[in-house]
């Protein structure tokens, strides 16, 4: 079974830094995107940062002077965040696409998997 465990998240003070972590276990043939997205109180889910297997990243506009991601290897990734503001305060949530084999089937299936998500809050 395909899972996404996340960590680093926790309390920081405005221009503090944190980085998060997610790795992905079970039986999986390829991990093609990871990412995060982040949810914070009474706004929508929104894309943060993005990573492909190639390793091609996408970050939002309001982070984009601010964080890095990168992959460590093929399952685990990690986002690390400078000079945080209080509006960085949210849920942050592990995103994955993978492709796992089909069983007992020949072939593959790709689908999004998420993580339960770390909580990020800056104070000001």
């Amino acid at each position: 079974q395909v899972q996404l465990m996340e960590s680093g998240g926790g309390l920081v003070q405005a221009g503090g830094s944190l980085t998060l972590s997610c790795t992905v276990s079970g039986n999986v043939f390829s991990v093609d995107k990871l990412g995060w997205l982040r949810q914070g109180p009474g706004t929508r889910r929104e894309l943060v940062a993005l990573v492909t297997r190639s390793g091609t990243a996408e970050y939002a506009d309001s982070v984009k002077e601010r964080v890095t991601i990168s992959r460590d290897n093929s399952k685990t990734m990690s986002l690390q965040m400078t000079n945080l503001k209080p509006e960085d305060t949210a849920v942050y949530l592990c995103y994955a696409r993978i492709t796992t084999r089909k069983t007992p089937d020949p072939g593959f299936v790709s689908r999004d998997y998420w993580g339960q998500g770390t909580q990020v809050t800056v104070s000001s």
